[in-house]
C-alpha cells in the first residue's frame, strides 16, 4: 500500500514548527529530544492539509465507520476538518463532539452536530494519558453508539507507567484500533532520509531505545 503520506507527514509537521527538535520536557518528567504540539497548526492552510492526513490514514486503515467524533476543545476542529476532508474524497459522514459542561437550556445535552449512532471514528491529536478517549468512549457507547477507532495524528510509542504504550493501553483496554498518521518510527526514517536533520538522528534513537515499546 502506497503509505507516502506518512512522510509527507513527518515533512509538513516540521516545515509548519510543529514538530520541534531539541530539550523538552514531557509530562513524565523525561526529555524528549522532540516535541509536537497540534495547537500550532493554526491558519486555516495548514488545518485542511492537517485534515487531509487525516483522511488519508482513516481511508488507508479501511476500518469500517459510520461518522467521527471530536473529544472537546482540540478534537473539535479536527473532527470538522477530517469530516470536510473526507467529503473532498468521495465519503461524506456526519461528525459529532461535546461540550465540556452539558447546557441546560435550548435544545440541551453534551454533544452538539449529529446523534451518536452506528460506528463512531474518535478523532484526536495524541494520546498521552488517554483520558479523553476513555471519556469520549464512556460518551459514545452511553448514547448507543459503538466506538470503532480513535485516530491520532503522531504515536510516540513510548511506555507509559508500564511496559505498554498509552495508545497500546487503549487499543487493549476497548480493543479498538488505535490509527495515527505517523509513528516514531516514520520520523526516525525520514530523519534517516534527510541528511539536515541528521544531528537529532542519534538523540531520538536513544530516546526510543530509553523509552519505546516494541511494535505491536
Amino acid at each position: 500500500m502506497h503509505q507516502s503520506f506518512r512522510q509527507d507527514f513527518i515533512r509538513f509537521a516540521i516545515q509548519q514548527n510543529v514538530l520541534k527538535f531539541g530539550e523538552f520536557k514531557t509530562k513524565a518528567g523525561r526529555l524528549s529530544p522532540y516535541f509536537f504540539n497540534s495547537g500550532l497548526f493554526q491558519d486555516g492552510a495548514a488545518l485542511h492539509e492537517l485534515c487531509q492526513f487525516y483522511a488519508q490514514a482513516i481511508l488507508a486503515s479501511h476500518v469500517p465507520f459510520d461518522m467521527l467524533f471530536g473529544p472537546a476543545y482540540k478534537g473539535i476542529p479536527l473532527a470538522a476538518g477530517t469530516a470536510i476532508a473526507l467529503s473532498e474524497q468521495g465519503r461524506n459522514v456526519p461528525y459529532c463532539f461535546n461540550r465540556k459542561e452539558a447546557k441546560d437550556h435550548g435544545e440541551g445535552g453534551t454533544t452538539v452536530g449529529a446523534a451518536l449512532k452506528g460506528n463512531v471514528l474518535i478523532i484526536d491529536d495524541v494520546i498521552s494519558a488517554g483520558t479523553s478517549v476513555r471519556e469520549s468512549i464512556e460518551l459514545i457507547r452511553a448514547a448507543g453508539a459503538t466506538p470503532c477507532g480513535v485516530v491520532i495524528a503522531i504515536d510516540r510509542m513510548e511506555r507509559g507507567q508500564g511496559e505498554l504504550s498509552a495508545v497500546q493501553e487503549v487499543q487493549q483496554q476497548y480493543n479498538i484500533p488505535v490509527l495515527a498518521i505517523a509513528t516514531l518510527d516514520d520520523l526516525l526514517g525520514y530523519l534517516q532520509g534527510h541528511a539536515e536533520l541528521q544531528q537529532y538522528l542519534q538523540s531520538v534513537q536513544t530516546y526510543r531505545e530509553q523509552y519505546g515499546v516494541n511494535n505491536a
